[in-house]
């Protein structure tokens, strides 16, 4: 069996059963104080589980005196009614602390499944923009849904079937011992031995072809969810056979797994049969024996008959259950693995929120920032420069020379490799990233909506901004007036990603989102890049209404938008080679005044072919 991974193929490690083993423990390990939480209803649920296992037992041993009972002719009238209301009262009662242990423990289940998932989510959330940037979104999804599936599968079948079987073997065996001869125990003993090392040995084999089926079924989800979100650019090149090719090799490798792990649960399943049909039918042949010599009464032999079948019966699940408990367990691996991935960017300890003092600007700093995404490739060299209370500060430069890493870095999704960032001369690294972020609202280049509505999409600048406040934001960034004019309003579905609105309008809403908002630091990062002419000039005169008495970084590739900038830093290949105002930097007649030159002879031309 192969893996593929980058476009490469290659071989699965070979199974490790003592690094699986002890895998499987740290697992469990993980679970357990999540359970531990509700000790009380734990405690109380497992006392019901051995009332329902101590009817369970009992009602074999009324049934012997039912069956005695009736060679008795003087007590045929009296005592098998006893016995047998008796008997149906033991019936009754293992089905009532049944259920009362599945009432008690189902709180206890679902909370540590609901905890779990809660805290897998915040987790990915408080991951850096590099794991995001790497993830697979299907197979992550996947790994998220097995994960919290395995949980309840874990807990059901290792309390509710695997610990309730080992009571009713004790008390067999307890039984068998004191009622009967050796030989009874010995070739029960003898029967669950051979049982369940076979059953062991056989499922640890599977669990192999288990966590080969997951990494599989990951793969196909991811590529299958990566295709469907690409569906434009996979129409653009006519490539549907493609990514159906594509996908349907995922799909044959996860045949493939599949195919082998049914073929051995098929051997497991008659190995088990087996070895019960021949550990019962040796307890019966003993039972008879006794009974033809006068040692063993007929309720005996079906006291001992009516054992075997209560005691193998669960066992006959048992290749089942423990496989399933396997497969939970390696799904919740994958899930647990998500919670212990680094948090790259964590609060400091002790990191308290921005003191943003009363006044109503701040002031942001870069102090010699050098930034890397990867170790071998610098982005930026000591970029030092501030941005005054109040101020607005543009950058401009060619693409790749690490304008919007600025933006990123403010925001703190990672962190600088030396100097350090400052807002009212607080490093952020210092600043709790919740208090940091608050303060700052961005529109950036590539905007991405929520599948939702406008409403939604502009009000999640500020969650719980009332319905006047949201139409008040809309009417600044100038779209209103076509959100009024579809036929649902505000209520008008955004699609996937944003892809039912055009490039304009997606950035019209990110604007919107960033005006209701309402934060102290604004960062606009190509912000009117997807607008027409006449939009962009109605927008950018709202931009600088919105920007006054803000604090405010530009990032810009057109140099008109930028001409009132107080400050204009150009970039290039992540130094800071000019700065100075619009007219400083034309009259410097360097870098800044070649890229206005080239922009105004491209003007130019689009109108000389426009007046053609």
């Amino acid at each position: 069996m192969t893996r593929r991974h980058g476009g490469s193929t290659l071989p699965l490690p070979a199974p490790d059963t003592s690094r699986s083993r002890s895998r499987d423990w740290a697992t469990i390990r993980t679970l357990l104080p999540y359970l531990w939480e509700y000790r009380s209803r734990v405690v109380l649920a497992m006392l019901c589980l051995i009332g329902a296992k101590l009817a369970n037992v009992g009602v074999p041993l009324i049934l012997k005196n039912i069956v005695d009972g009736l060679s008795v002719k003087d007590q045929v009238l009296a005592l098998p009614v006893a016995l047998l209301v008796a008997y149906g009262l033991l019936r009754l009662s293992t089905t009532v602390f049944t259920e009362l242990r599945e009432l008690l423990f189902s709180r206890v289940t679902q909370r540590a499944v609901r905890k779990i998932a809660l805290q897998v989510f915040r987790h990915l959330h408080a991951l850096s923009l590099r794991f995001h940037l790497a993830r697979h979104t299907g197979g992550l999804t996947r790994d998220i849904e097995r994960g919290t599936r395995g949980i309840s599968t874990l807990i059901s079948f290792a309390l509710f079937s695997i610990f309730p079987t080992l009571i009713e073997i004790a008390l067999v065996t307890g039984i068998l011992l004191i009622k009967y001869e050796w030989i009874f125990v010995g070739i029960t003993f003898g029967t669950l031995i051979v049982y369940i090392a076979y059953t062991i040995g056989i499922t640890e084999w599977r669990t192999n072809h288990r966590r080969t089926m997951n990494e599989l079924d990951s793969k196909a989800n991811t590529r299958a969810v990566d295709s469907l979100l690409n569906y434009e650019t996979v129409k653009y090149f006519g490539n549907e056979n493609y990514e159906a090719h594509r996908y349907d090799e995922s799909m044959q490798r996860y045949e493939r797994a599949a195919i082998k792990s049914q073929s051995s649960l098929s051997l497991l399943n008659i190995g088990q049969s087996t070895i019960i049909a021949i550990g019962v039918s040796l307890i019966m042949w003993q039972a008879t024996v006794g009974v033809v010599d006068g040692r063993l009464t007929i309720g005996d032999l079906v006291l001992v008959n009516a054992f075997m079948i209560q005691l193998y019966i669960p066992l006959n699940f048992l290749g089942v259950v423990y496989r399933e408990i396997k497969q939970s367990i390696a799904d919740m691996e994958r899930l647990f693995a998500l919670i212990h991935e680094n948090a790259e960017v964590r609060d400091a300890p002790g990191a308290k929120p921005l003191d943003a003092g009363t006044g109503r600007n701040l002031a942001v700093a870069f102090e010699h920032v050098d930034f890397s995404y990867e170790p071998d490739r610098q982005i930026l060299f000591d970029v030092d420069f501030a941005i005054p209370p109040g101020k607005t500060c543009a950058v401009v430069g060619p693409s790749g020379s690490g304008k919007s890493t600025l933006a990123r870095l403010l925001y703190r999704f990672y962190d600088v490799n030396g100097g350090r960032i400052t807002i009212n001369r607080q490093e952020i690294r210092a600043i709790q990233q919740t208090s940091l972020r608050a303060e700052i609202g961005i529109v950036p280049q590539d905007t991405v909506l929520f599948n939702d509505t406008i409403e939604y999409n502009i009000g999640y600048g500020r969650p719980g901004a009332t319905s006047e406040d949201v139409i008040a934001a809309a009417r600044a960034a100038h779209i209103y007036d076509f959100i009024v004019s579809t036929p649902q309003g505000m209520n008008t579905m955004v699609g996937e990603r944003g892809l039912k609105l055009s490039g304009g309008e997606k950035q019209r809403v990110a604007i919107a989102r960033a005006i209701l908002k309402n934060p102290r630091i604004l960062i606009f990062d190509e912000a009117t890049s997807a607008l027409d002419s006449n939009s962009e000039k109605a927008i950018q005169a709202e931009l600088r209404k919105i920007a006054e008495n803000r604090t405010t970084l530009v990032i810009a590739h057109r140099l008109s938008t930028i001409v009132d900038a107080d400050t204009i830093l150009v970039l290039d290949r992540g130094r800071i080679v000019e700065r100075g105002t619009f007219a400083e930097l034309l009259s410097a007649q360097g870098v800044f005044a070649q890229m206005w030159a080239l922009q105004q002879e491209e003007a130019e031309r689009t109108e000389a072919a426009i007046a053609a």
